[in-house]
């Protein structure tokens, strides 16, 4: 497999960690995205959970994409990076009052709601501000997604969503609440799914489910399929854009869409996560009885996903084109888990050497912490340094 290819001449010289985002490839994907959705007439909503640097947003929201919230505060970051509230959607399990009013207050698009009581307090501020709130109904498809237990979110005992055979009951409450107008149904069955087939199911339960709610007399002109579509961790080089013609193509060969039946994706990781790249320099080698590291400035405060969920990152040691050796590359945080890699194939490293955990433009930024009282690293991008 081959190294990514990186300035190295203008990166050394900034003070790491850092995060370092490709913008060539990210337009080159948001390029892609623009041009399959546009073949069917699907709308994209970005999932800025993935990543909400305002730089990053505010590119995606140029290129004409909605926005994806799952907070409060993402619905202010969507807005001030300027995403229109007309291509919001909001969804969560845990949605406070006051989230909900600030949805409101924006007039986004759409809450995809994910239990009665939801249903009900958001009926409930939206007449205290004489609005009428815009709904789709997360359901549980029942699918599995073949990703790992933390990021699987379709099957019916998940937290997310509605159980499919509450939906009657769901309906029927529905029908009392004067503040709520249901415009679709939501689905979002799992995260990194690298076999889009996995899709196929899905697609399948949509088409039960539009029977079902037609042979109750309710016309939905908005399906909302999610997001989850994988990336390639093992080969970032090789694979730097995710298949989309394949997975808008199976969407639009397996789902029975009505006339003027709008659907909508809600992709994150896919988009972002190959543009980004967390550099950081070895402060140590460290030789053990059997073993050696290769001690990081960087570590889990800065990309937590091998700690958090056991997740592979390319690692590239950018310095050097000696012969590999192997090593446990680890972080410098006071916890055994701060770990990215062991016996990982590094060409042969010294003290200085400018590391590259490549694919990290998704969930590293973002869910960076400081723990131990460091700093968030700062942001670079291609085009401005």
């Amino acid at each position: 497999m081959t190294k990514g290819t990186f300035p190295i001449d203008k990166l050394k010289g900034i003070e790491t960690p850092f995060y370092y985002y490709d913008m060539e490839l990210l337009k080159k994907t948001l390029k892609i995205v623009k041009e399959e959705t546009k073949k069917y007439g699907f709308i994209q909503h970005y999932a800025v959970k993935a990543n909400a640097n305002r730089r990053i947003l505010e590119v995606i929201a140029t290129e004409g994409f909605g926005a994806d919230c799952v907070s409060g505060n993402e619905v202010k970051a969507a807005m001030a990076a300027g995403f229109p509230a007309s291509k919001i959607v909001f969804a969560g399990v845990g949605k406070t009052d006051k989230e909900i009013n600030v949805a409101l207050d924006y007039n986004i698009f759409c809450f995809n709601v994910e239990s009665l009581p939801e249903l009900e307090v958001i009926n409930e501020l939206a007449a205290k501000k004489g609005k009428l709130a815009q709904v789709a109904l997360r359901i549980n498809p029942n699918v599995d997604a073949h990703t790992h237990e933390y990021i699987t979110t379709g099957l019916s005992e998940n937290k997310f969503g509605f159980n499919m055979n509450h939906l009657d009951k769901v309906i029927e409450k529905i029908g009392t609440l004067k503040n709520i107008s249901l415009i679709g149904i939501h689905f979002h069955i799992g995260s990194q799914i690298e076999d889009v087939t996995t899709f196929a199911p899905l697609c399948a339960r949509v088409n039960e489910l539009q029977k079902f709610f037609e042979e109750r007399g309710i016309q939905l002109p908005h399906i909302n399929l999610g997001g989850g579509l994988g990336i390639d961790y093992e080969d970032p080089t090789a694979h730097p854009i995710s298949d989309f013609v394949a997975y808008f193509e199976l969407f639009h060969k397996n789902l029975q869409l009505r006339d003027g039946q709008t659907a909508h994706f809600e992709l994150g990781r896919c988009i972002v996560a190959q543009c980004g790249a967390l550099m950081t320099k070895v402060t140590y080698v460290k030789e053990g009885e059997n073993k050696k590291f290769a001690i990081l400035d960087a570590g889990m405060t800065d990309l937590i996903r091998p700690a958090l969920y056991q997740a592979y990152h390319k690692i590239e040691n950018i310095s050097s084109d000696l012969p590999v050796q192997k090593y446990d590359v680890v972080g410098p945080i006071c916890e055994s888990s701060d770990t990215f890699a062991k016996d990982y194939e590094l060409n042969e490293t010294k003290r200085g050497d400018l590391i590259a955990l490549r694919s990290a433009g998704a969930y590293g930024e973002i869910m960076a912490s400081q723990y131990n009282c460091r700093e968030i690293p700062k942001a670079y991008f291609s085009d401005k340094i």
